[in-house]
């Protein structure tokens, strides 16, 4: 992945996958912010809640993960259709109080499923790739960034594979280039090197931290880790850039709902 500075084109890569679902866009206009209707599903007692407003950019599971909070719980108190916000709504976040079971990241009918109002993690049948898949989800959790999204950018990049190394070498599941771990280890403080998974997600999701600081539509964010911030910012996106955003929403979608990626 190129810097944010240069504005050349990334090298050309060819798309196999095909546009797996629309681009499910948070409307810009200003609704008025008001309450949401209580649920009258009653919290669990560690629960505690937090009013919050809807900004441009916001998801239901992208807030669970900053406030601690599990997303169905947050949809189903908030009456939230399809789990659609809308900018400007005020809504209440069940924050899970510091001690309380949140489930951590081990998914299956134990950890899932409606009936504790958990959403289930779904785990790759193929050893290798399940771990991948847990450390970059354990490391954006540590980075403060979604991890849905960053899984479905290493499903797209990769398919959660370590062994990948495309054309223009860009390495490993998180697929990064050799220039843009020098770049975010300015960030990590410490070497990193691409060919082991810890340091393979780690350089990859501070990538989209840095990313998510300088653009607040999650479009550009998706398309720069792609094509290059600078040419995103010059050109906008490609075609062949929308039609990988578009990929990485719907691999995060099915990812939200507990399905394959794919």
């Amino acid at each position: 992945m190129p810097p944010v500075s240069p504005s050349v084109p990334r090298p050309a890569r060819s798309l196999s996958a095909f546009v797996l679902g629309a681009v499910l866009a948070v409307p810009l206009s200003t609704v008025v912010a008001a309450p949401a209707e209580a649920d009258h599903v009653r919290l669990p007692d560690d629960r505690r809640l937090v009013s919050y407003v809807v900004r441009p950019g916001d998801t239901a599971s992208g807030l669970a993960v900053r406030f601690h909070a599990w997303t169905a719980e947050l949809v189903a108190h908030n009456h939230l259709d399809g789990g659609t916000l809308h900018v400007g709504q005020r809504i209440e976040i069940p924050v899970v109080s510091k001690g309380g079971d949140r489930g951590g990241d081990r998914g299956g009918k134990k950890n899932g499923g409606a009936k504790g109002g958990r959403p289930t993690v779904w785990q790759h049948p193929d050893r290798d790739r399940e771990k991948v898949r847990r450390v970059i989800a354990g490391a954006a959790r540590r980075l403060d960034v979604d991890p849905q999204l960053a899984l479905a950018i290493a499903w797209q990049e990769s398919g959660w594979q370590m062994g990948v190394v495309s054309s223009a070498n860009a390495i490993g599941a998180m697929q990064v280039l050799p220039s843009t771990a020098r770049w975010m280890e300015h960030y990590a403080g410490r070497p990193l090197r691409l060919r082991t998974r810890g340091d393979n997600a780690k350089a990859g999701v501070l990538l989209l931290r840095v990313l998510s600081q300088q653009t607040n539509r999650r479009t550009h964010k998706i398309g720069a880790y792609y094509q290059g911030l600078g040419a995103v910012r010059e050109h906008g996106l490609y075609a062949e850039t929308r039609t990988y955003v578009a990929n990485v929403v719907a691999i995060k979608n099915r990812l939200e709902d507990g399905r394959p990626p794919s």
